[in-house]
């Protein structure tokens, strides 16, 4: 039986000034962040067959296809 090996990587990222942009205009601040990641992130992560899970409950599993993040 052949078996395939994948690399799993975390990505953390930190945006400068978080708090005071989600004050300023939450809704505004939450469609910029996801349009850059829409627009930078997706299609890199595409470029090298990858794919984006979510982000599960802290101590939990969860699996997507052939994604899966386990975060504890």
């Amino acid at each position: 039986m052949s078996q395939t090996r994948r690399l799993a990587a975390i990505l953390a990222a930190d945006v400068a000034g978080y708090s005071r942009l989600m004050g300023a205009d939450e809704e505004g601040t939450l469609e910029r962040l996801k349009t850059l990641r829409r627009e930078l992130l997706d299609p890199k992560i595409a470029e090298h067959r990858g794919c984006r899970g979510s982000r599960p409950a802290p101590g939990s599993r969860k699996s997507e296809g052939s994604c899966a993040l386990w975060l504890k």
